[in-house]
C-alpha cells in the first residue's frame, strides 16, 4: 500500500508505520473528560511541556466541548477569548505545532491570526459557512471530520467515505492541497440523538457504526493520512459498560493499538505517556514481523 505523506503545520504525518501522536488539551470546563481540562496558565503549560516529553509531536486546543449529549454551546467570543490565551501559553512553553479544534469561522480566524498552523474542523467545513473563506485567506494545514447535516443511513463505512469526499472537495475548492489534509472519521460523532453540535444523526446504531469503521480504516483512508481519536469515547464505555470516562483508559488503549494496526497516521489522545508505550511496542513488533521473526 502507498502511504500517503502530508503535512500539520511543519510536521510531516503518514510516514509508514510511524503514527504520530497528537495530545489533546481542553480549555473548555464543561468537557466530558474532565481530566483534559487545562484552565490556568500553570496547568496550560506544565501540561503541553509534559506533553511534549512524553512524545506529543502537537497538541489540539478545544475552547468548546463538541461532545454530542452534553449540553455545551458558548458564544463565539468565549470560544475564542478560551482559545487565544491557551495558544498564547503554549507558544510560550513549547515548540509543538498547534491545532485548534473549531468548526466556527471567527474563531478559526483569530486562531489562524495568532500564527496556529492547523484547523480541526469536526463538521469537515459544513458547519459554518463562513468557514472556506477563512481557510482560503490563510491556508492552513486541515483536519476534516466526517459529517452531514441531514440523517445518514446503515452503510458505515460507504456514508463515512462519501461525507470525507466532499469535505475534500471543499477543501480543494478554496485551493488547500492534497498534502494538507488529514481525514478523520469522527468516532463519537454520530449519534442516534443529541444536543451539542455538530454531530451527525444516524438511523442504526451508533456503537456499531464506530466498531465497523474503525475495522475498515485502511479503505477509508482513500490516499489521505488518517487520524483517529478514540480516547476515553463512549463507544468504548458502551463495551466495557464504564460509565465514567476517566476509567476507559484500557480500553482507549486497546481501540488505538487496533486503529494503527488498521492504518491510522495519527492517533490523537488524551492519555500521551500511555499512547506513546503501545506505540514504542507497535513499531518494535511490526518491524520484527515484517524480518519474520
Amino acid at each position: 500500500i502507498i502511504n500517503h505523506m502530508a503535512k500539520l503545520g511543519k510536521l510531516t504525518v503518514g510516514i509508514k508505520d510511524k503514527p504520530t501522536i497528537m495530545g489533546i488539551i481542553n480549555v473548555s470546563p464543561e468537557s466530558f473528560y474532565k481530566n483534559s481540562i487545562k484552565t490556568t496558565k500553570t496547568k496550560i503549560s506544565q501540561t503541553v511541556k509534559q506533553m511534549e516529553e512524553e512524545g506529543a509531536k502537537i497538541v489540539d486546543i478545544g475552547g468548546m466541548s463538541t461532545a454530542p449529549y452534553l449540553k455545551t454551546t458558548i458564544s463565539e467570543k468565549q470560544e475564542s477569548t478560551r482559545i487565544t490565551k491557551a495558544i498564547k501559553i503554549i507558544q510560550n512553553s513549547s515548540n509543538l505545532p498547534i491545532s485548534v479544534d473549531t468548526c466556527r469561522a471567527t474563531v478559526a480566524c483569530n486562531a489562524l491570526e495568532n500564527g496556529v498552523d492547523v484547523i480541526n474542523d469536526v463538521s469537515g467545513l459544513k458547519y459554518d459557512k463562513n468557514m472556506p473563506k477563512i481557510i482560503e485567506k490563510f491556508q492552513p494545514s486541515l483536519i476534516l471530520c466526517a459529517y452531514s447535516k441531514k440523517i445518514v443511513g446503515t452503510n458505515h463505512v460507504t456514508e463515512t467515505k462519501r461525507l470525507l469526499q466532499e469535505s475534500v472537495k471543499i477543501a480543494k475548492s478554496v485551493n488547500i492541497p492534497k498534502n494538507r489534509m488529514i481525514i478523520d472519521p469522527a468516532i463519537g460523532f454520530f449519534r442516534s440523538s443529541g444536543m451539542g453540535f455538530p454531530f451527525t444523526k444516524i438511523k442504526s446504531s451508533w456503537v456499531d457504526r464506530d466498531i465497523a469503521v474503525l475495522h475498515n480504516l485502511r479503505s477509508i483512508k482513500s490516499g489521505f493520512p488518517l487520524l483517529v481519536s478514540v480516547s476515553n469515547k463512549s463507544f468504548i464505555g458502551e463495551l466495557l459498560h464504564k460509565e465514567k470516562p476517566d476509567d476507559r483508559l484500557y480500553g482507549s488503549l486497546a481501540a488505538e493499538l487496533i486503529s494503527m494496526a488498521n492504518g491510522a497516521d495519527v492517533v490523537r489522545t488524551h492519555n500521551v505517556g500511555a499512547t506513546k508505550d503501545i506505540l514504542s511496542v507497535y513499531k518494535k513488533l511490526m518491524k520484527n514481523n515484517k524480518k519474520g521473526l
